[in-house]
């Protein structure tokens, strides 16, 4: 027996469908406009032949009724009814089926997301794609983790930049959660070749990233503190915390904000200025 939610669920399906339904005519999708319609846009068993599906199956679908369901047919039924991306993840969730993940090809970082990573300087902030790619870093990167145009990605850079790894604190006891959540992020595309590439990349050069990889943990990034030993200023507490970027679902920035109490804002402005006058002496 369906419960609430459920049920709340089917009829939202059953009224989505019949929207998307009522939009499209017979001649948009070059099929015989033939005989008087009561209803605008396609009818019931036209969406059916396009989907390759049976009528009656169809039909079941957008009155919401309790039928097993795929997402093969799914897209079917998207492709008929020209779903754009974000329909046919709203198709999924209202059959009850999780959505396929969409990962899109540009790579192209906005301005305005590189003037929000640049805005959190002198704080350090990096923007990075699931594969650890970093897509940009703001000066506070440079200055306080050690990053440099040499730093393509964040993996590689954390078991291989001794700039970067050195003065990491507990760099042993936070390695298996990164390793752990990198394993849960490559599981979600099991064929993808890029991280077959990166894992067999670091597998060669870190036996450390080797020994952690072949324990098959998984995690997911959490809010942290991360502590930082800098060689100019001495010890730094950052409270990290991991966004998702909502456009591009498989991009994420990673901010880290000094800890209350630590004079660790103090001591990273002070970095700033150092580096500052470095950079424009006299």
């Amino acid at each position: 027996m369906a419960n609430g939610s459920t049920t709340a669920r089917r009829h939202q399906l059953s009224e989505f469908l019949r929207a998307r339904r009522a939009r499209i005519t017979p001649e948009d999708v070059g099929m015989p406009s033939a005989g008087r319609r009561r209803t605008p846009g396609l009818r019931r068993e036209e969406v059916a032949v396009l989907a390759g599906v049976g009528v009656s199956w169809y039909t079941w679908l957008e009155q919401g009724r309790d039928i097993r369901v795929s997402g093969e047919v799914l897209d079917a039924v998207g492709r008929a009814l020209r779903l754009d991306e974000a329909e046919r993840e709203h198709l999924y969730v209202l059959a009850g089926l999780n959505p396929p993940r969409t990962v899109r090809k540009d790579r192209e970082v906005t301005p305005e997301l590189r003037r929000l990573v640049d805005a959190w300087s002198p704080r350090p902030a990096l923007l990075r794609d699931r594969y650890r790619n970093l897509l940009a870093i703001n000066d506070g990167t440079r200055a306080v983790l050690g990053y440099d145009d040499t730093d393509h990605n964040c993996m590689i850079s954390f078991f291989t930049n001794t700039r970067y790894r050195e003065p990491y604190e507990h760099w042993a006891s936070v390695a298996p959660a990164v390793v752990a959540s990198f394993r849960a992020e490559a599981a979600r595309t099991p064929d993808d070749p890029e991280f077959h590439r990166l894992v067999a990349e670091l597998t060669a050069v870190s036996p450390e990233f080797a020994e952690l990889w072949a324990r098959h943990d998984v995690g997911v990034p959490a809010q942290a503190v991360k502590a930082v030993h800098h060689p100019e200023v001495g010890r730094l507490l950052f409270d990290t915390t991991t966004l998702t970027v909502t456009d591009h679902p498989d991009w994420y920035l990673e901010l880290y904000n000094p800890r209350p109490g630590t004079g660790t804002a103090e001591l990273v402005e002070r970095l700033s200025r150092l580096r500052v006058v470095v950079a424009h002496p006299g």
